[in-house]
């Protein structure tokens, strides 16, 4: 069956007999080739492995462990079975089959070589809320009584349309097979039109730090320095560090867990300075037919550092959503949702109530490559946020086209 194109009906037969017949060579090889074409490869080595615990030459039980030992990212003991059961002599067809693994192999190994990429991209769209800002201009202030303010121009929903211009770097130096120096850069720019100019920004990130892979296991420690600047004036500047862990399960599934830890400022309004802790894991899975998936969620808070404003920080909790569909071997649809809920830590000193914020995203778009190297990206993003302080309740729709070139 297993030679048939059947492997998920062989699997389903041989999978309730392991029990009684683990330790049957002939028994452990079929299944072990229809465990790995069904891709339970973990399910694959064990039973391989009892095959050769008795058969120790057995080419054809060597050439299947060394396909499921890449896969599930073993790419050391891989190399050296699948070498190993070629120079034993194999059929024409089979050493074929080896050395395409053995390709595999070299390509997986050469991404744990010194590199870099680099890229620029530059887009129009369309915002409906370029200021996040509230839909009516009038707001009743229960800290004057109910007395009703006009918020000025730049406080109210404004619409436009805009430039953005992106760049990137990053990089790896590897120091030996396990320890990497880790860097990365971006530059994010956006021009709006008309009187929304005011709300043009730039922010430019970079961070540096180390990682060490053992095994399916990667840890890093990233250091982090930024700044938002608005109207060319710095509204914001963060400094801090994540450290993160992920596993790999194999080619297709890994898990990832973060801690970051950082110091937000605001230049022009100091009593907004709060320290921001977040931890959070996400779990993602590639499958065979090119869909990608993944999910994720954390939690943390916001701590201010001004005395007597636990108006300002807040504690938060979130989750995520998204994945990607190929629809034809250059492009594909990818959507994400996001959901965040936000509750601070005191009331409000003129809207006398303790804010409670619910915000959600939704991503929705294409990734076309139209050449090698080249991306266009269009989507649609839609930001929702419900608060009971009405001047940070808004909704707010973006569309934009963006071409990207790689390097």
């Amino acid at each position: 069956m297993t030679n048939s194109g059947q492997s998920q009906q062989a699997y389903a037969i041989l999978d309730p007999l392991e029990v009684n017949r683990a330790g049957d060579p002939e028994f452990d090889l079929v299944f072990g080739i229809a465990a790995n074409e069904v891709g339970q490869f973990t399910r694959a080595i064990m039973a391989l492995e009892r095959v050769l615990s008795v058969q120790p030459d057995n080419g054809r039980a060597k050439a299947e462990l060394g396909r499921a030992l890449f896969a599930v990212g073993d790419t050391k003991a891989a190399r050296t079975l699948l070498q190993e059961t070629k120079a034993q002599g194999v059929p024409t067809a089979v050493s074929t089959t080896i050395d395409e693994f053995l390709q595999a192999i070299d390509r997986v190994d050469a991404e744990g070589k010194s590199s870099w990429k680099a890229y620029v991209e530059t887009g129009i769209g369309h915002d409906s809320n370029a200021n996040s800002g509230p839909a009516g201009s009038n707001v009743a202030v229960p800290a004057f009584g109910g007395l009703v303010f006009t918020l000025t121009p730049g406080g109210v929903k404004q619409s436009t349309e805009f430039l953005a211009v992106n760049a990137g770097i990053s990089g790896r130096h590897v120091i030996d097979p396990r320890w990497s120096l880790i860097g990365t850069g971006t530059l994010q720019t956006r021009y709006n039109r008309g009187t929304a100019d005011q709300f043009d920004s730039i922010q430019a990130d970079i961070g540096g730090g180390v990682s060490y892979r053992h095994e399916r296991n990667e840890y890093s420690v990233i250091g982090q320095v930024g700044t938002y600047l608005v109207d060319n004036s710095r509204a914001r500047d963060i400094i801090g560090m994540t450290g993160e862990w992920t596993y790999r399960f194999d080619q297709f599934r890994q898990v990832g867990t973060y801690l970051q830890l950082s110091q937000l400022s605001y230049p022009n309004q100091g009593v907004r300075d709060v320290d921001r802790t977040v931890i959070g894991t996400t779990y993602s899975h590639m499958f065979r037919d090119g869909r990608f998936v993944y999910i994720g969620g954390y939690f943390g808070q916001e701590d201010e550092q001004a005395a007597n404003v636990p108006s300002l920080g807040h504690k938060l909790w979130g989750l995520r959503l998204g994945g990607q569909q190929a629809i034809r071997d250059n492009l594909a649809a990818f959507a994400t949702l996001g959901y965040e809920n936000r509750r601070y830590g005191g009331p409000d000193p003129l809207f006398l109530v303790t804010r409670k914020d619910e915000q959600v995203n939704l991503n929705i778009g294409l990734n076309w490559i139209p050449a090698p190297q080249w991306r266009v990206t269009p989507q649609i993003a839609l930001t929702q946020v419900k608060s009971n302080v009405v001047i940070s309740d808004y909704n707010r729709t973006i569309v934009s086209v963006m071409v990207r070139r790689d390097f």
